[in-house]
């Protein structure tokens, strides 16, 4: 059985999936940004899941996570799911915060990025992007940057499984009620990819949905958009890939 950390896992997909994979066997570190929503992971806890507590607004509080996560027993996989739909917060959580914690977490060999269809209408264009969230951000920017970071991860490092995942719009709390996808569905590739030992998930470098391997934006694997994007997010956060 695998150690998985699952971001933003308070609610929605991220709580879909760690029950999940609690579930079957697994050993899950669960995350919530504030004490008031861990609270909700009591079940979670009380099952034997490992609560980690912090806001991936704020880059200390994910440096401080992933120090303490180096900590304890080494990780197998992260599903990096936590993500924000508008607002200030969109790029500090959705490609920051992933970034910074693929390069100080030690020991993962599966990576799964939550991207979204909507990284199709991203701009692969790094001039006046706010970084640090000063104001509201492009969710669609954010997922093709997200995208582009796990297909960089999958060829640079070639010892670790590195994947992105569109879930479907699907019924959450960002989703909306009347969101069409399956919930259900919505949950289980990213859960297969950082668990899985059946040939397909052994792979890398996919975009997946619903278990179905998709092409991209053509930007994803341009790799001198990889390259000024890693190089950027370098130098915005002081933290070399």
């Amino acid at each position: 059985m695998s150690r998985i950390l699952v971001t933003g896992s308070a609610d929605g997909l991220g709580r879909a999936a760690a029950d999940a994979l609690l579930s079957a066997g697994h050993d899950v570190v669960v995350h919530a940004r504030n004490q008031r929503r861990a609270a909700g992971l009591d079940t979670l806890v009380a099952r034997g899941a490992r609560l980690v507590v912090g806001d991936f607004r704020e880059r200390d509080a994910v440096r401080r996570i992933a120090a303490e996560l180096n900590d304890a027993k080494p990780l197998d996989a992260v599903i990096h799911n936590a993500g924000v739909w508008s607002g200030p917060a969109v790029m500090p959580v959705n490609i920051i915060a992933p970034y910074l914690l693929t390069v100080l977490l030690r020991g993962p060999r599966r990576l799964v990025y939550l991207s979204s269809g909507s990284h199709v209408g991203g701009r692969p264009s790094l001039d006046g992007v706010d970084w640090r969230g000063r104001s509201a951000g492009s969710y669609s920017d954010s997922k093709l940057f997200v995208t582009t970071l796990a297909a960089a991860v999958a060829r640079l490092r070639p010892e670790v499984l590195s994947h992105a995942v569109d879930p479907g719009w699907v019924p959450t709390k960002m989703g909306g009620p009347g969101a069409p996808d399956d919930l259900e569905l919505g949950h289980r590739t990213q859960e297969w990819l950082a668990s899985s030992d059946e040939p397909q998930a052994l792979t890398t470098g996919g975009y997946w949905y619903h278990r179905e391997r998709l092409q991209p934006h053509r930007a994803v694997h341009d790799e001198a958009f990889q390259e000024r994007l890693l190089r950027t997010l370098a130098e915005e956060t002081g933290t070399a890939p």
